[in-house]
């Protein structure tokens, strides 16, 4: 692979805040020499024992059986109505047989209530509206099919007929499905108070495809919304005609619906005949009002765990577990982020999965290089950040003093580590936030998102090193092609989160809206990494501004923090603005300063790194952006974060090599077999190889 020389020139320009001479070393020789233990909220290693369950709740009754294929995907796609009233429920058409029906009758369609409904809709027409404009409305209707028959295209704009207001909200609800009940083939639109009818030329689409009987009933069953009930085109044996109809379902109403092919019962094998079974997505309803008897039985179940996994991306062994379990990666969640070259301890909770259902998979995830233990019943997920720190056990190898530096080397790990547990440490964001070693950093793929160039950002994230390996010849495929089908049969099965875009590029499309919808694959969490990954790129260029401009004075214009014991995450009302006078009274010290993490709710400081931040605003294409994504459902308000930090608990421990204990006045020990034990914690969103750079003034 090519070196990365922007990461380099990046991360060799960043400051150091103390002045001794360092030394130099290798960590993260082997994952053992790295070892992280996420510290709880409590204060708690999260790999100690735990006899009780941290929250109490109620016995939740057992989950029918969850363990179906997961999707790769990894989070359901959140419905919104295609327009505010567009859509409407005929409930009376789906509920009134509902409640005295067998499990298997409530999978059937919607065609066997045909007849019922269209008495209803009948009904409806007659009570809500005159016979002048009952009689209109046919008419309208019957021309549009008699054009459409005759091929005729519909000049812009297409037909319109309105009903006129209807003051009363119940009675246009109504109103609307019981036209697109009765015509299928046309779509209702509210304006304040009227309903005006237009062609549906989404059904004259799917007429091209299937027949006209099909596509009445396929939008009957839209419409109605039934719950549980599927829809199932006729049997197929024409594999690209099957696809084509997949993706017009998948384009036009994939946040409502799903697809999947199933051949008949005693088909051909060599020429199958195959049908196409549609189904509402389960969040379809999430909003829908339900009694607290129905609440109570449908309560979702959440299972805390440690997790500890060595040499594995975390993303991987999520999606490792979600395949196991039988659920979706973004059931799970957790409070921060871990390296992959490391053996790592985490708290992780998971969705819709009982702490027995988990217990049963122990033996099978320790192939993968993980455990799970602590496993116990919790009320709620996890959030990120909801964590206190980080413990680490770090080995250093390779010791040997920088070049041309001539004194003792245990004498200059002394000076260092004494300096940095004295003064601290520059807070940095570390170079794994941004894919050390890579030639498309996140942050990159952050500012694209940004700026909403969607396709864009989907080739940053395909784009491949120059290695020759199963992953990287697949996304040189890719952006040679644009073939996400194809690429999809090159990607390695535990590339979770490229297969996961793969699947929805195949599906949407490669154009800017598919491109969009490819993201929604990614939970909130994993989309917003990114952004988040190009303000902390930001922030650090801020802080190397900041230092080399005013060193560690505290001049006019600096931002405090009046509260000695924060997070990353303190509100602006903690956030103090420093006047003239208050520079000449020297009040505040330098690890009291603060600098804003871009978004929308942040404060400047009001000095020379204000007008810094402006500039490189404007060199990035930012100027008017607000940190807000709609297509995404991205908003990033922003936070300030401390420019200097501390470790605590630090101690050290020179090793032989062997692994044992060397004493600092000790000269029979070759240097070049020295190793270096040395532990600390860190708060959250701290890095330790921020520290260790510090330490040692050699970039880690």
């Amino acid at each position: 692979m090519e070196e990365d020389t922007d990461y380099k020139i990046e991360f060799s320009s960043l400051c150091f805040v103390n002045e001794h001479v360092g030394f130099q070393g290798t960590i993260k020789g082997s994952p053992g020499d790295f070892v992280v233990i996420e510290i709880d909220e409590q204060g708690q290693l999260v790999n100690n024992a735990i006899d009780e369950p941290i929250y109490k709740i109620n016995k939740l009754p057992e989950l029918i059986n969850f363990a179906k294929k997961p999707k790769l995907d990894l989070q359901n796609f959140s419905f919104e109505d295609r327009s505010s009233q567009e859509l409407y429920t005929l409930a009376r058409c789906s509920d009134n047989d509902q409640n005295h029906q067998s499990d298997s009758e409530k999978e059937d369609t919607v065609n066997d209530r045909t007849s019922v409904c269209e008495e209803e809709n009948s009904d409806v027409l007659n009570s809500f509206i005159d016979e002048k404009t009952n009689e209109n409305l046919n008419q309208f209707a019957c021309d549009i099919k008699e054009k459409w028959k005759s091929e005729t295209e519909f000049m812009e704009p297409s037909p319109e007929f309105s009903l006129g207001r209807i003051p009363d909200k119940s009675q246009r609800a109504s109103l609307h499905s019981a036209i697109r009940q009765k015509f299928p083939f046309l779509i209702t639109v509210g304006k304040n108070s009227e309903i005006v009818v237009k062609p549906n030329l989404e059904y004259k689409e799917l007429c091209c495809l299937v027949s006209e009987e099909e596509a009445l009933d396929f939008f009957k069953y839209l419409d109605a919304k039934k719950e549980n009930s599927k829809f199932t085109f006729k049997p197929d044996m024409n594999k690209e005609h099957r696809k084509a109809v997949h993706h017009f379902v998948n384009k036009k109403f994939g946040n409502l619906v799903e697809t999947k092919s199933f051949p008949e019962q005693n088909y051909n094998v060599g020429n199958p005949n195959v049908s196409i079974t549609v189904r509402f997505r389960e969040k379809a309803h999430k909003n829908r009002k339900r009694s607290l008897l129905d609440c109570q039985e449908k309560k979702v179940i959440y299972t805390a765990f440690t997790l500890r996994k060595e040499n594995l991306e975390m993303f991987e062994a999520i999606g490792f577990l979600a395949l196991k379990l039988g659920v979706i990666p973004s059931d799970f969640s957790y409070a921060g982020l871990k390296d992959k070259k490391a053996i790592t301890y985490q708290a992780m909770v998971v969705r819709k999965v009982t702490p027995e259902r988990l217990k049963n998979i122990e033996k099978e995830i320790e192939k993968k290089r993980m455990d799970v233990f602590n496993i116990r019943s919790v009320g709620d997920s996890l959030r990120l950040g909801q964590l206190k720190g980080n413990h680490f056990d770090i080995v250093i190898r390779n010791l040997k003093n920088q070049i041309n530096d001539f004194t003792d080397l245990r004498e200059r790990i002394l000076e260092a580590t004494d300096n940095v547990k004295n003064k601290g440490f520059v807070n940095y964001y570390g170079p794994q936030r941004f894919g050390k070693g890579r030639k498309v950093h996140t942050d990159q793929i952050g500012l694209a998102l940004l700026k909403s160039e969607m396709v864009k950002a989907i080739k940053l994230f395909f784009t491949p090193e120059d290695l020759d390996d199963p992953v990287n010849t697949a996304k040189k495929y890719f952006l040679q092609t644009e073939d996400a089908k194809g690429t999809l049969s090159l990607m390695p099965e535990f590339k979770v989160r490229e297969r996961a875009l793969l699947e929805s590029l195949h599906r949407f499309g490669m154009t800017e809206e598919g491109c969009v919808q490819a993201w929604f694959s990614f939970p909130h969490s994993m989309r917003i990494f990114y952004v988040h990954a190009y303000s902390s790129k930001i922030w650090n260029e801020a802080v190397s501004y900041r230092l080399a401009t005013y060193g560690s004075r505290v001049v006019e214009g600096d931002l405090v923090c009046l509260d000695e014991d924060v997070d990353e995450h303190f509100p602006g009302s903690k956030v103090h603005l420093v006047t003239k006078e208050e520079e000449s009274a020297n009040i505040y010290a330098i690890h009291q300063v603060v600098l804003p993490v871009l978004g929308y709710n942040i404060q400047y400081p009001k000095n020379k790194v204000g007008h810094w931040y402006h500039e490189i605003l404007s060199r990035d294409g930012l100027q008017s952006c607000r940190f807000k994504v709609p297509a995404l459902k991205l908003n990033v308000p922003g936070c300030y974060r401390q420019i200097l930090k501390h470790a605590h608990n630090l101690s050290y421990q020179l090793m032989g090599d062997h692994d044992t204990d060397v004493k600092m006045g000790e000269s029979q020990v070759d240097e070049a077999t020295l190793s270096l034990l040395i532990s600390f914690d860190l708060d959250a969103s701290c890095y330790a190889t921020v520290c260790l750079r510090e330490i040692m003034k050699h970039d880690v």
